[in-house]
């Protein structure tokens, strides 16, 4: 439900009053901010993108028809720019811890990075991110093929469980056991030293 106050700074807002729009600004800048960065997991881009959000909102406001509430429609907005952002990327293979972070197809919100260490964070976080996406790079390139091509399937592709099983003409139960064989594998070649 939207709150009285969303509604109230809506309204003023699409009459021009730039502080009203500032107030929902303000409410929800962090919370796009958190959603952005757990799909890009890139500082840098995640605030352009949060900045982006806003000022695309307020270049539509008035068509904003309140179907869904202001929180619901504002990170739409906010979710299409980071995936516009993820696949800008991805075509130009700018990073290639992207292809990590593509969702695993059936296990909403679950990614590759969800299991491996992530490097990211504290000091140093970002040469220790970039030596850590170099490493899984390298440690692909040395799983059995089948293991990378289904690990490809699965997270680059964001193939489901049917479509890999149709593809490699095997039964779902043993897609599913091969995709875990194949994260243990990359577990096991990624090394202590990126362990937690």
């Amino acid at each position: 439900m939207e709150t009285e106050a969303d509604q109230s700074a809506l309204d003023r807002a699409r009459k021009g009053d730039l502080s009203a729009y500032n107030e929902l600004v303000l409410k929800y800048q962090g919370r796009i901010f958190a959603k952005v960065f757990s799909l890009l997991r890139n500082r840098q881009d995640a605030e352009e993108i949060t900045q982006d959000t806003f000022i695309r909102a307020h270049r539509v406001l008035s068509s904003f028809r309140g179907s869904a509430t202001f929180s619901t429609w504002i990170h739409q907005i906010g979710t299409n720019l980071a995936r516009n952002r993820y696949w800008y990327w991805r075509r130009r293979k700018r990073d290639q811890s992207m292809s990590l972070d593509a969702d695993l197809g059936d296990d909403p919100g679950a990614t590759l990075h969800d299991i491996l260490p992530d490097g990211s964070q504290g000091p140093g976080g970002e040469a220790l991110h970039n030596e850590f996406v170099s490493r899984v790079a390298e440690c692909m390139e040395q799983l059995k093929p089948e293991h990378a091509q289904i690990l490809t399937m699965r997270n680059v592709q964001s193939m489901s469980y049917e479509e890999i099983a149709d593809e490699l003409e095997l039964s779902i139960g043993t897609v599913k056991s091969r995709i875990n064989r194949a994260r243990e594998a990359l577990r096991e070649l990624m090394g202590g030293e990126f362990r937690q």
